[in-house]
């Protein structure tokens, strides 16, 4: 099933940007769009760059990795651009009052 662990609080990340957090040997990038978040790999599959430092596209629900432009799907981690050509790992979120939290595996 995996494990529930506590990122931060829900203001902790404003809405249309991302926050890196290294959690049990796993590099997250937590995206928030408007009340929603998402959790991603943040490693760039494509040029081991952090994700969390690229720009949100709020209306594709991506995020672009600042080093070569790839966008990543914050559903699926599928890259919608090239070059990545890899998906980066989706992690579950939950949110449970102020509380954000991600399952690891």
């Amino acid at each position: 099933m995996g494990t529930l662990v506590r990122l931060c609080g829900r203001a902790d990340v404003a809405p249309g940007h991302a926050r890196r957090f290294d959690v049990d040997g796993h590099r997250v990038a937590l995206v928030r769009i408007g009340d929603d978040f998402y959790a991603i790999g943040d490693r760039c599959s494509h040029a081991d760059y952090s994700l969390a430092e690229g720009e949100v596209w709020e209306d594709e629900c991506e995020i672009e990795c600042p080093k070569h432009g790839s966008t990543f799907s914050l559903t699926t981690g599928e890259p919608q651009t090239l070059p990545a050509t890899q998906p980066v790992p989706v992690y579950t979120v939950q949110v449970d009052g102020d509380d954000v939290s991600v399952v690891l595996p």
